[in-house]
């Protein structure tokens, strides 16, 4: 039976959907073809009708949830751009992200994976760590256009550095510290 385009597309929707989570949760070696695909509701023998690797999909499910992010950052800066800072430090320094890389940001999750693959995956990583770069730089505080782009890559990489350190320690309120150290340097 042949498979329409419309469901073709939707199935390779929910296979990204389904990665960009799982990858984030379990990391890159940590989960197969066939477990994703399964978990996507799909048979393991259709993932290269829809992918040429487990690198290729990790590609375009890094660069399917961080475009995501960055929408919901733009979300919070129209909003209101005098809190976006705020409130995207508190989201994204918040123990539930750390809890919960699954649903967070694919650059803490599988940024140290990511450095090891070839360029498509890190490709995807870039464009989307320079999209939520590009909303910090709206926001921050700088004389001009370089000092804000400082600024930027200054907070964003606090922002990783703690989720990453936060996630490592097996002291809970150490962890919690780094958190709130990271938040307090963003706002200052």
């Amino acid at each position: 039976m042949k498979v329409s385009r419309e469901q073709v597309a939707l199935n390779r929707e929910r296979i990204v959907e389904t990665a960009a989570r799982l990858f984030r949760e379990k990391g890159y070696d940590g989960i197969g073809v066939s477990d994703l695909m399964k978990s996507a509701g799909l048979t393991h023998g259709g993932f290269y009708g829809h992918f040429a690797s487990k690198e290729d999909l990790l590609a375009e499910a890094t660069a399917f949830a961080l475009r995501k992010s960055v929408e919901r950052w733009e979300g919070m800066l129209a909003h209101g751009a005098d809190t976006a800072l705020e409130r995207i430090a508190d989201s994204y320094l918040s123990p539930e992200h750390r809890d919960k890389p699954e649903l967070g940001c694919s650059v803490t999750a599988l940024g140290s994976d990511i450095a090891r693959l070839g360029d498509k995956a890190r490709h995807a990583l870039t464009e989307g760590a320079a999209g939520q770069v590009a909303v910090l730089e709206q926001l921050v505080p700088g004389a001009d256009d370089a000092e804000k782009r400082q600024q930027a890559l200054a907070a964003y990489a606090a922002m990783v550095g703690a989720i990453v350190l936060a996630r490592a320690v097996d002291d809970a309120d150490l962890s919690l510290e780094i958190l709130a150290a990271a938040k307090q340097a963003i706002a200052a």
